[in-house]
């Protein structure tokens, strides 16, 4: 054999292994597109960076959502006073006081997993006064109280009280008592009596004074929100009352939202605007917030005569306790699923046929995008393509309705659906399309359809 043969065979030989390799490759990466990963990954590599940040996020944010008061003690505390008429004369403060049963009744609810074994076996055989309000002061210093927290002197009196997001987007399971169980974070508490909680606070001169009325008027409009209602415009607007009685909204799910463009009914967001919006116009922390929409005074004449839209333009970035955890919280909520339904709730073969009419004769997929349940885009309808009033819409920037997502829909049918729980059984949701749109469904594609609503998300 010639050296010039002998050569090109060497050179054949190295090429052939890389080849092979390449070969490999692209058989692995064809079998699992669109994902195309190293077989290897060098440790310290970026990679691991990536992980261990969304790790720190997840925990960082979680801790946002359950305990972050974003300095709103100030407001709840200082200003309104709710602490005082939490605790009670006989503790320090006035009134009679918010004994745990009270709150529990309010929609409150307990972490059984912050109570002491001690304690929890003092539950079970009733040996704790649940109608005395320093037990609730107990478990506020427990942090047992999801979404509220305490602040207490020395000599273990309230000083002030605050509230975090848990506060309406958490329950529990209710697997020690009802009201009392395992955080269930993202899911609407639709117990929960915000106006109600809000209205009993002793000096609601504040609110009573931007809405230019009086402290009994804006209690009476407190009450009048109902179970599992929160009216987030009327500090903007000062709209009381709508076509359908309260102005009030139904507390919407936070889990489910990865991948949907807007947050709330009405669109006026990404969750971290929301977030902003509601840490610092709602919850009244201390942080910075911009969104000259709010300057419209025709639309938000309260928003615009207080300078909401561009609150706290001074404010020294030490001292805003928002902006910094806008990022983890955001990325917390974003990593909280739909939950799945549990086994048995929904007829599995009215489910599968209800799956063709959700894409086919429904048309339910023309908005409700699977798998998000919303459009992959500007999510927002106006209320004449849904057919329904434009009230609710009226009150946000776009004058639209987000185009909701669906997943776990099972979890929060107390109350009726929509934004202002118009509809109260998804019967009623599928009539209401089923009018508008001519869509032609019979009874019991109208079961079927509504079999798949309560799947979601589903397994398939």
């Amino acid at each position: 054999m010639g050296e010039e043969q002998i050569m090109v065979r060497k050179w054949i030989r190295r090429l052939v292994v890389p080849l092979s390799v390449i070969g490999g490759f692209v058989l692995v990466t064809a079998a699992s597109r669109p994902r195309i990963v190293p077989a290897v990954r060098a440790r310290g590599s970026f990679d691991d960076v990536i992980v261990s940040n969304a790790t720190q996020m997840i925990e960082g944010g979680r801790q946002t959502f359950r305990f972050a008061t974003f300095g709103d003690q100030v407001f709840w505390g200082d200003t309104l006073k709710l602490h005082q008429a939490i605790e009670g004369a006989a503790n320090g403060g006035v009134g009679g006081g918010l004994s745990p049963s009270a709150a529990l009744s309010l929609g409150l609810k307990v972490d059984v997993d912050a109570l002491p074994q001690p304690l929890i076996e003092d539950l079970r055989r009733g040996r704790v006064n649940l109608n005395d309000p320093a037990v609730t002061l107990a478990l506020l210093k427990l942090n047992a109280v999801l979404g509220v927290t305490g602040f207490f002197n020395p000599g273990g009196t309230l000083s002030s009280v605050g509230i975090q997001c848990a506060l309406c987007h958490s329950r529990v399971d209710d697997s020690f008592a009802p009201g009392i169980g395992h955080r269930l974070d993202g899911w609407p508490n639709r117990d929960l009596n915000v106006g109600a909680i809000i209205a009993f606070a002793p000096d609601l001169s504040s609110v009573a004074t931007l809405l230019m009325t009086t402290q009994p008027d804006v209690r009476n409009v407190l009450n009048g929100w109902g179970v599992g209602k929160f009216d987030a415009e009327l500090l903007l607007d000062g709209k009381t009352s709508g076509p359908n009685g309260s102005a009030a909204t139904l507390i919407p799910p936070a889990f489910g939202l990865a991948g949907v463009n807007l947050h709330t009914w009405t669109g006026w967001g990404s969750v971290p605007h929301w977030n902003a919006f509601v840490a610092n116009l709602e919850m009244h922390g201390v942080g910075r917030f911009w969104d000259p929409r709010l300057n419209n005074a025709a639309q938000f004449p309260i928003a615009a005569a207080h300078g909401f839209g561009n609150l706290n333009p001074t404010l020294n970035p030490d001292d805003d306790q928002i902006t910094p955890k806008l990022a983890a919280l955001q990325f917390y909520q974003l990593a909280i699923p739909a939950p799945t339904p549990p086994e048995g709730s929904f007829d599995e073969a009215a489910a599968k046929r209800g799956d063709g009419l959700f894409s086919g004769k429904a048309k339910c997929n023309s908005c409700h995008v699977e798998p998000l349940w919303s459009e992959p885009g500007w999510n927002l309808h106006t209320a004449a393509e849904i057919g329904i009033d434009d009230f609710q819409a009226n009150r946000a920037p776009d004058r639209r309705y987000r185009t909701s997502p669906l997943g776990g829909l099972w979890t929060h049918t107390k109350g009726g659906f929509y934004h202002d729980g118009r509809f109260a059984t998804l019967l009623d949701v599928v009539n209401h399309y089923n009018t508008f749109f001519g869509l032609g469904l019979t009874g019991q594609e109208k079961s079927d359809l509504i079999e798949y609503l309560k799947s979601l998300p589903s397994a398939e």
